[in-house]
């Protein structure tokens, strides 16, 4: 492992001149505290940077880079901080590199039906700027009003809409990045097409900030809907509600855009957490099912079909969400689910795990064994169309820190042992970052692990791109 070196007055003297005095954060522990953590709940995994640093510009990006490699000071980039796996936080201290000064849409080419961005535009700002155009993006994570592009891409995000329209990845068409070295790298561009050479953006979509740093962004942008429209239905159990969700695909030939699954308990959390009186009776589950198109005929026989469909599944009641406030309303309390937990429960670990979308029943139902034989809760929501469920493992009130801390691991060890035996993953869009880290042998062999480390290597021989990261 890398021995690194701490951040000295002089070398903060180094970054003001790159980014200027007011763009440096040094020997302010009050400023730097915000930096040493992200989303997760609780503390276990902060960690104090040394120094932040805000650039805004790719020169001054690769400035530091060529410093920081020099000096062999590690580097972790940082976008909105709204992520779950610790990918943001500099586990061993030095430069955090924070990318919300790159904040400008670079061009819209409606011609290719192109955006460039820089890394630190909000995704929803995105599609605000796109709307007059009729256009939209469809990377579409939860965390939308929050979230910046650049952290998106690095995570490869999934969220709401990927049933229909994938993931961030299907839209990553060109980066500008620069490698650790300081050195600046051009990918892919305007092309729908390319096979010169490896296809590395891929690779560089979702690596985490392992790799490098995302300076700009070209994405693919496609014409926007018109109208959506939104079912939720009522199911008596959380076993009626994910054995729906294969079937309802296949049996109605529909591709929803969404289809979201949450037990009874997180969606009461919702409502609660906002105040919402939203009528539930003794729904034990809930699915949220979304269609969205340009012919509003087309939208109501679609919504009578899954109707239809959803009530031979065992549906107990379906209500129908066809104005904008309804949908928002809804959705509103899907998006506050996560934050109504982290109020609620002091320890708790959000789970991010991914099956084939015919194995959700196992995972959810495999959730509930766990949670009577640890005595813990683990309530599930999340994105049941694609597969990935988000589960949240919650300690009761008057377990202890010691009691916790043991417990944790060989839960989640059980629970991704019957993840990989399924064919999961244990990270669908958050990332591995440093709190997933010690269980990827659970689910990949060392063969994998093996290849992921000769890449780090080649592109970071040094280690200082956000290390601690994934393996």
């Amino acid at each position: 492992m890398t021995k690194y070196n701490p951040v000295t007055p002089e070398i903060a003297e180094r970054l003001k001149e790159i980014c200027g005095a007011p763009y440096v954060i040094y020997n302010d522990a009050e400023r730097l505290e915000p930096y040493s953590r992200d989303e997760i709940p609780g503390t276990h995994y902060r960690r104090m940077p040394e120094v932040v640093v805000r650039p805004d510009t790719t020169d001054r990006v690769a400035a530091i880079m060529r410093l920081a490699n020099s000096e062999l000071i590690p580097v972790t980039p940082r976008g909105a901080g709204s992520g779950l796996s610790g990918g943001a936080v500099p586990v061993f201290g030095g430069i955090v590199m924070a990318m919300d000064r790159f904040n400008k849409v670079v061009e819209l080419d409606t011609a290719n039906m192109t955006i460039t961005v820089e890394p630190g535009v909000i995704a929803n700002d995105v599609n605000e700027y796109l709307k007059p155009h009729g256009l939209f993006y469809a990377g579409y994570p939860m965390s939308v009003e929050m979230c910046q592009i650049g952290g998106n891409v690095a995570e490869n995000a999934g969220g709401g809409k990927a049933v229909k329209y994938g993931v961030t990845s299907r839209y990553v068409l060109g980066l500008e990045m620069v490698l650790p070295d300081g050195r600046v790298l051009n990918l892919g561009g305007k092309l729908l097409k390319d096979v010169t050479g490896y296809n590395l953006i891929p690779l560089m979509t979702g690596s985490e900030g392992t790799l490098g740093v995302f300076t700009k962004i070209i994405l693919k942008v496609i014409p926007r809907p018109r109208f959506q429209h939104d079912l939720l239905a009522l199911f008596s159990t959380r076993d009626q509600a994910v054995a729906a969700v294969p079937a309802m695909i296949t049996g109605t030939g529909i591709t929803p855009v969404s289809i979201e699954f949450m037990d009874g308990e997180a969606f009461r959390q919702g409502c609660r957490w906002l105040n919402d009186p939203l009528p539930l009776g003794r729904a034990g589950a809930i699915l949220l099912v979304s269609v969205d198109g340009n012919d509003p005929g087309t939208l109501a026989d679609q919504c009578e079909a899954l109707g239809v469909y959803l009530r031979r599944e065992g549906a107990d009641e379906i209500y129908a969400a066809d104005t904008k406030a309804e949908s928002e309303r809804i959705w509103k309390i899907r998006r506050s689910i996560p934050e109504a937990f982290s109020q609620l429960y002091p320890r708790q670990s959000g789970e991010d795990i991914v099956v084939p979308c015919a194995s959700i029943p196992d995972v959810v139902t495999k959730c509930g064994e766990l949670a009577r034989k640890y005595g813990v809760a683990i309530p599930c929501y999340g994105h049941a169309g694609d597969g990935n469920v988000h589960s949240r493992v919650c300690a009761p009130a008057d377990w202890s820190d010691e009691k916790w801390d043991e417990t944790l691991p060989v839960l989640l060890r059980e629970l991704y042992a019957e993840v990989a035996r399924l064919g999961g993953r244990i990270s669908g869009e958050h990332g591995i970052g440093c709190k997933r880290k010690p269980y990827m042998e659970t689910v990949v062999s060392r063969e994998y692990l093996d290849t992921l480390r000769a890449i780090k290597n080649a592109l970071d021989p040094n280690g200082i791109m956000n290390p601690g990261k994934i393996f």
